[in-house]
């Protein structure tokens, strides 16, 4: 499973790349906003510093809802950088502009996918990736992982090379069962992969370690 993080956070990023698991990037208008990032030039050019730092795919959003709008600013992104993958909405254009990119072999990342339906349509229109946001289900009592598998199955049905990038992941048990249920790849917050290291009985087993060779030496 590849690790992607969900942030526009130029450290985080960074810190995730020395780790050296790091697989790719995904943003949106929040997390940019978050950042303080506004205004297109400055946009632009913090996904190219993005890109400097990742070696995997960095899913740009367009702002667009139309088509028209979306494959103008999907070309535009696409041209920026090869590592940039454009991420579309799943709406009735988007689907329409995901066919387009498709056809001409730009690779696509269709977002705020919440059912199955959602995630068949995006992968008969040639999806990259499809983001499924396994989260936002939990928090209204649905359940994300449920989707996961799901859609895990119908892609496996039809051999769809459409891969599943788990959004919205929360927690390392997110990641975990992301990995259990085969997702393509997860995407979260930086405390979500670093979580994975945390076991009381490493830190235990160190310090015991550390303590007898102090004092044998």
């Amino acid at each position: 499973m590849k690790f992607f993080i969900d942030t526009a956070n130029l450290s985080e990023i960074a810190e995730a790349q020395a780790l050296g698991v790091l697989d790719g990037v995904t943003t949106n208008p929040s997390l940019m906003a978050k950042e303080g990032i506004t205004g297109k030039d400055n946009i632009l050019k913090h996904y190219l510093a993005i890109c400097n730092i990742v070696d995997g795919d960095v899913s740009a959003e367009v702002i667009a809802t139309d088509f028209e709008g979306m494959v103008r600013e999907g070309e535009e992104l696409a041209a920026l950088h090869p590592q940039i993958v454009v991420k579309l909405p799943m709406i009735s254009d988007g689907v329409k502009a995901c066919k387009y990119f498709s056809d001409k072999g730009i690779r696509t990342n269709v977002t705020l996918v919440f059912s199955v339906g959602q995630a068949l349509l995006a992968a008969k229109a040639g999806a990259t990736y499809v983001s499924p946001f396994l989260g936002r289900l939990d928090d209204i009592c649905t359940d994300g992982m449920g989707l996961i598998a799901e859609i895990r199955q119908v892609y496996d049905n039809y051999d769809f090379q459409t891969q599943i990038l788990s959004a919205s992941v929360r927690n390392t048990m997110h990641v975990v069962n992301c990995a259990k249920l085969g997702s393509d790849v997860m995407t979260g917050p930086l405390s979500s992969i670093t979580g994975l290291l945390k076991h009381p009985l490493t830190d235990s087993g160190l310090a015991q370690f550390l303590a007898d060779y102090q004092k044998g030496n």
